[in-house]
């Protein structure tokens, strides 16, 4: 093997270890299901080494006697039970995994919604103290070692929710709500995806998820459902005249439900669905020139000065 074949297979195999990946499971449910694979490709490896051997061993006899020869009875019913045994095998498989998806179901847990919108994501969370929802977007927070479970909708077109590295995937289905439990095992960042092609920009609609322990999580929730603060602002009069019809700031006028939530929106990692990353240049490109940067996306181009564009990026950036 050359030296560019071993790099290019590093390579490959250093790609499955990353923050989406479901060959390096962090939660209960991608455990179950990483399982069910390994458990898989053994046994469809098993048959299909076995059917290599028994080829071969034909071959050879081929080679000897110089015709083909038959095939003995025996081999024949050893390969019928060889497969019945697989399938059997995986059946069960199927069945113990299936009930490790599900398991915790039987306990409690937190309550989040997630609605799937061209190309974005609405994520609400029931606040505990008050049973209020708590709207962001684009973000997902877990606790870890507990479950989360997730009623997943769509807005417009079917999308499909999927966190590799914490559980399988879902569709989002309009007109309908789909249930995902999430219990994550490993605390850190993990990427998101829309799995199910859903428009233009449906490569760039991520989900950003970060897996804490509950006592941050919790701190992050209770700052969550605060409202912003409403200062008298340049920015923020730019905000109101420009933007609060779409988009929504508890504490302040704005309330509009066609865009995300931006109380906290300089709390998250990302602009747009993981198409930038958090930073003033970026907000006010974004604000500015939205159909440059993510073509086909429901955000119009917004026709500001510079310094109106300078002093309403000032006014988001401190959204924490």
């Amino acid at each position: 093997m050359t030296r560019i074949g071993v790099v290019a297979i590093i390579l490959l195999l250093a790609g499955c270890q990353g923050v989406q990946s479901p060959l390096a499971p962090s939660g209960d449910q991608a455990t179950a299901l990483h399982n069910l694979f390994l458990l898989m490709m053994a046994v469809c490896g098993g048959i299909y080494a076995l059917v290599l051997v028994g080829l071969g061993w034909s071959l050879l006899r081929v080679r000897s006697a110089g015709q083909a020869a038959e095939v003995p009875e025996r081999s024949l019913w050893g390969a019928a039970i060889v497969i019945v045994i697989g399938l059997t095998v995986l059946i069960v498989g199927s069945f113990v995994a299936d009930r490790a998806v599900f398991a915790s179901r039987r306990q409690g847990a937190m309550m989040v919604r997630v609605t799937g919108h061209q190309w974005w994501w609405r994520i609400e969370y029931r606040d505990p103290a008050t049973g209020r929802w708590i709207e962001t977007a684009n973000e997902l927070h877990l606790p870890l070692d507990r479950t989360t479970r997730v009623a997943l909708g769509s807005a417009d077109v079917i999308h499909s929710f999927w966190v590799p590295n914490v559980a399988g995937k879902l569709d989002m289905i309009p007109g309908r709500r789909n249930v995902l439990d999430l219990t994550p095992r490993r605390v850190g960042w993990f990427r998101g995806q829309c799995a199910e092609f859903c428009g233009t920009q449906h490569a760039h609609m991520a989900l950003d998820v970060k897996v804490e322990s509950v006592a941050a999580f919790e701190a992050w929730l209770t700052e969550q459902a605060r409202p912003a603060p409403s200062p008298a602002s340049r920015g923020a009069a730019v905000f109101a005249n420009a933007c609060a019809v779409c988009h929504a700031i508890r504490g302040t006028g704005a309330s509009g439900r066609v865009g995300p939530d931006l109380t906290h929106l300089a709390s998250r990692k990302s602009i747009a669905a993981g198409t930038l990353t958090m930073t003033r240049g970026n907000l006010q490109g974004w604000i500015t020139q939205p159909q440059a940067l993510k073509p086909g996306t429901s955000m119009p181009a917004v026709p500001l000065s510079g310094p109106d564009a300078d002093a309403l990026a000032a006014y988001m950036e401190s959204l924490k």
